[in-house]
């Protein structure tokens, strides 16, 4: 476990947060090696400018807040933004949006992150299930997974053996195969992030549940769009006193 990691899931926990913030998540990510588009968290519109310039549009832009889970339904992303004119009028709106929203939320800033390119669209799960412990889950995104539940579910730790299995026993794998001409999904890529989702659940015993969805796959490579990870919350000292 990267200390890093360490450092974020104690901060969190320290200050009663059991939400990690997307910020959060995706840090992890990076600490365990998986691919995820670059990103910084800014608190101008000014400084959300700059950023997407180094970054390169087109961006998108996210608002960061423990009080707001939902950021789409709270008008909190703007995606495809293309110039500085478009970053600093979108910082000002989603702010706006989100405090709309919600008046008593607390604004961590805006996260400005490379608009990552249409690939096909995966989830990656995991949480700790009551009887087996840590957990994985894999499927295609979209109503794969929304509507027919086709995903498939390992009990952590995992080997590439079995990495390979759960790809290959979705109902919809012949898409990421290839179809109509598509060239074939990069599995090595899907495989690489399910073992280190195997190795981040297995040294991170505060992690309850993580949700990477979706995560882009391509000819070549991956990428991770959305983190999302919850922690357990810590038992009171009450509850263990007999």
């Amino acid at each position: 476990m990267g200390k890093e990691t360490t450092e974020i899931v104690q901060t969190a926990l320290r200050n009663g947060r059991v939400n990690l913030l997307e910020t959060e998540a995706k840090a992890i990510c990076v600490d365990y090696r998986m691919p995820v588009p670059p990103f910084e968290l800014v608190k101008s519109a000014e400084q959300a400018s700059s950023v997407a310039q180094k970054l390169g549009y087109p961006v998108v832009l996210k608002i960061v807040s423990q009080d707001i889970l939902h950021k789409t339904e709270a008008g909190g992303v703007l995606l495809g933004i293309q110039d500085p004119v478009e970053v600093k009028s979108g910082f000002s709106r989603i702010v706006d949006n989100a405090r709309r929203y919600n008046s008593n939320a607390k604004f961590e800033g805006v996260l400005v992150q490379s608009m990552a390119p249409q690939g096909r669209e995966v989830i990656i799960g995991g949480l700790v299930d009551p009887q087996f412990g840590q957990t994985l889950m894999f499927g295609l995104g979209g109503v794969f997974v929304e509507v027919f539940r086709d995903v498939t579910l390992r009990i952590a730790p995992i080997v590439e053996q079995d990495a390979r299995e759960m790809i290959r026993e979705i109902k919809a794998y012949p898409i990421l195969k290839g179809y109509r001409g598509q060239p074939p999904a990069d599995e090595d890529a899907i495989v690489d992030i399910l073992l280190s989702a195997s190795d981040l659940m297995m040294e991170n015993q505060d992690v309850n549940q993580m949700d990477l969805n979706p995560v882009m796959i391509y000819d070549k490579g991956a990428s991770i769009v959305d983190a999302r990870m919850i922690l357990r919350r810590p038992r009171s000292s009450s509850s263990l006193s007999c």
